[in-house]
């Protein structure tokens, strides 16, 4: 793992925090929502607000609190069912988190998000205006998927996705996900009693995701394999992961006064810009396109924009505006931006000079295939040999 001894926790410095709570932790293993540790949250988010610092809360439980209201002993796998739960839940889970903030006098508000809120360009400077304009006010906000209406082809998939998401779209230095596990360890400790935690590492190393492998509960949708990623996620413009259990005394407040508690996961990318951060975190990719080791190149360590003599293979259905990934000859993902050119245009120019698009084309709309300007590379140069 990446020696990190002498870097402080990612939490001593930041000023801008995320903290995910996990439905476990909420709602004691799924009998309803636990007042008491509600409680104990806002408490020790008190704290760190005390502390100057913006605090943003993702919370699960709703859909857990409706289970326990309903009577429903197993979480239902049909849409209409778990958005019925989730429109119970709610109700309970923001009362229970606005009286005991006020409690601590910090206002609280709610905000619910679907991937269309994130995915489009509009509502995500919308959403990201909002959250500033509250923390400014000195507010907590309060997250959750907005589960009474998503639908399979528009859900996030589970609040750790939703933690990393937040985290770029408010520009947090650091995202904390408390579940009711230790961290991340070398095996499942269960399973393996030689395992050990994982103190320290790069976020975004591939070794962690086959590490993770497995489930959550049967309380939340989320495992140990979606922090991975959510860290992953959130390292692509500059945010750390910390993955904590939310069952240690004090945890946020250890956090903060810099004990390494948990799994940190570290970014290696530095923060990037909110257009940057946009594209590198969309989900709804629409299509890919293959590049030959020279344009790889060009994107990578010339930064320049990219050509379509650069493409061998275009791969799906995508319209000129659209979100694609650039993939090198290995198949993996080191770019993305907004596409200039629809797929069948593409792959009618792919491998061709810029000057000649107009004579193929019968027209031209930009020399490039993307800009520069309109794209994020996503995989360090220093991790393509690996």
């Amino acid at each position: 793992m990446l020696d990190l001894k002498n870097t402080p926790p990612a939490t001593v410095d930041a000023r801008r925090l995320v903290i995910k709570v996990g439905s476990s932790l909420v709602t004691n293993e799924g009998k309803g929502l636990d007042l008491e540790a509600v409680e104990q949250w806002a408490r020790q988010i008190a704290t760190l607000h005390a502390q100057e610092r913006q605090i943003v809360l993702v919370s699960s439980g709703a859909i857990a609190e409706g289970m326990a209201r309903l009577g429903w002993p197993r979480r239902p796998s049909a849409m209409h069912e778990l958005q019925a739960a989730a429109a119970v839940g709610q109700m309970g889970l923001v009362q229970g988190y606005e009286a005991a903030f006020a409690r601590h006098g910090i206002r609280t508000a709610q905000i619910l998000l679907t991937h269309e809120d994130l995915a489009d360009r509009r509502r995500y400077l919308n959403a990201r205006s909002t959250l500033y304009t509250l923390l400014g006010l000195g507010v907590v906000p309060i997250v959750n998927e907005n589960d009474t209406v998503v639908t399979d082809e528009i859900r996030l998939g589970d609040n750790d996705t939703l933690g990393a998401l937040v985290t770029n779209l408010i520009e947090a230095e650091t995202l904390i996900i408390l579940t009711d596990q230790s961290g991340l360890y070398t095996a499942d400790p269960r399973k393996d009693p030689s395992a050990t935690l994982i103190q320290v590492a790069r976020a975004g190393d591939p070794a962690l995701e086959d590490m993770a492998g497995g489930s959550g509960s049967n309380i939340g949708t989320g495992g140990m394999l979606t922090k991975v990623l959510a860290a992953k996620r959130a390292a692509n413009s500059g945010g750390h992961t910390i993955i904590a259990s939310g069952r240690e005394r004090d945890v946020l407040e250890r956090l903060a006064r810099g004990e390494r508690i948990g799994t940190e996961l570290r970014a290696m990318l530095p923060i990037r810009s909110a257009r940057q951060r946009w594209l590198a975190n969309h989900l709804r990719l629409r299509g890919k396109i293959t590049l030959d080791r020279g344009a790889v190149k060009a994107l990578t360590e010339g930064h320049k924009s990219l050509l379509a003599i650069g493409v061998t293979a275009v791969h799906g259905d995508f319209e000129r505006g659209d979100v694609v990934a650039c993939l090198d000859e290995n198949g993996k993902e080191l770019a993305r931006g907004l596409i200039n050119y629809s797929s069948s245009d593409t792959r009618r120019i792919l491998r061709q000079p810029s000057h000649r698009i107009a004579d193929i084309l019968g027209h031209m709309t930009d020399p490039e295939l993307m800009h520069r300007d309109n794209m994020v590379v996503v995989r360090p140069a220093q991790n393509r040999a690996s």
